[in-house]
């Protein structure tokens, strides 16, 4: 009888404990925006890291995912966690450049151009970008890179002179002054009109992931894709401090885990994503060009030439961003 109620005691203290961690959070749900459709790599990460934080909390804390921009636009994202709208939220961590230069590093051309080194560029970019947050109230939950980015053209591209002039679709002010130094014409063209662009002869060429080049089934209007690997830019998930310091200690861990298991599968996904969509080019006609010496050492003194002025605005923490980068 002593044993059996040892037993009972405990199996009633355990049940007791599972049944208050839950309790106590079954009322806690957090809205997350996302910029991206379900069927992105991206969104289909933290859709997993949503279903993770839920079990590990025995759903304490649910996670309400709000996709391709449902709930708040792309760019009112990070303003939306910052004053508390939504505790979370993802977004391209380079839209934040206009803040300070720091946060486009991984957008800087020819500066890491494969998953080795854009992982150390992040191991340098991350103390500097939590700094930075930080001081908006934010925090890093995790990031995931897009693929290496491509220069896509309907024609063969084997030196920087064959860019000159040619009609090229700018999404931001980095790919803009980079076509303007190359000798291109820039245009502004989002995503969703790529297609029509191409068409209608407002662009003639595009640097974009092979995610992009093949959800805009860019075979329709191109010949070749050449795989330059010029950046691996990187989407964001952050939280915001004071949400996250009302969670409990074990809810704040859970999360935490969560997140790293996250950005360790993420990274993986963007990986097979890139070989599964250069493959779908290659398969619906696409020419995948390795690019020529001289190409390669062209656009790498273009980037050079950028990486100097990005530098001039990073200030100090950019300089010590790629110290560490190069070290």
């Amino acid at each position: 009888m002593r044993r059996l109620g040892r037993g009972f005691l405990l199996t009633c203290a355990c049940l007791t404990c599972i049944f208050c961690f839950a309790a106590t959070g079954m009322a806690t749900t957090w809205d997350m925006p996302t910029p991206y459709p379900d069927k992105t790599f991206h969104t289909q990460n933290i859709s997993q890291f949503a279903k993770d934080v839920e079990a590990a909390t025995h759903g304490a804390l649910k996670i309400k995912l709000h996709t391709a921009g449902s709930l708040f636009k792309h760019p009112e994202i990070k303003n939306a966690v910052r004053g508390g709208q939504v505790p979370l939220g993802e977004f391209f961590l380079s839209l934040l450049t206009n803040e300070h230069a720091a946060f486009g590093a991984d957008s800087q051309p020819f500066l890491a151009t494969n998953y080795a080194d854009a992982e150390k560029l992040w191991a340098a970019q991350k103390p500097v970008i939590t700094k930075l947050l930080d001081k908006q109230g934010l925090m890093p939950l995790f990031t995931v890179p897009w693929p290496p980015q491509g220069l896509y053209t309907k024609k063969a591209i084997n030196t920087v002179d064959d860019l000159k002039g040619i009609k090229f679709r700018a999404y931001n002010a980095t790919l803009e002054k980079f076509a303007n130094l190359v000798g291109a014409a820039p245009t502004q063209v989002e995503v969703p009109d790529i297609p029509q662009a191409f068409a209608t002869g407002r662009v003639e060429a595009m640097i974009t992931s092979p995610s992009t080049g093949a959800n805009s089934k860019a075979w329709d209007f191109i010949t070749t894709y050449t795989d330059i690997q010029a950046w691996l830019p990187k989407n964001i998930v952050v939280v915001n401090k004071r949400a996250f310091r009302k969670l409990d200690q074990q809810t704040q861990k859970a999360v935490l885990k969560a997140a790293a298991a996250a950005e360790l599968r993420g990274w993986e996904m963007s990986k097979k994503e890139t070989a599964t969509k250069t493959a779908i080019l290659r398969d619906n006609g696409v020419k995948i060009v390795t690019p020529s010496a001289e190409l390669m050492a062209g656009l790498k003194k273009v980037g050079a030439e950028m990486l100097k002025d990005w530098e001039k605005a990073a200030g100090s923490e950019g300089a010590t961003l790629l110290k560490n980068y190069r070290n």
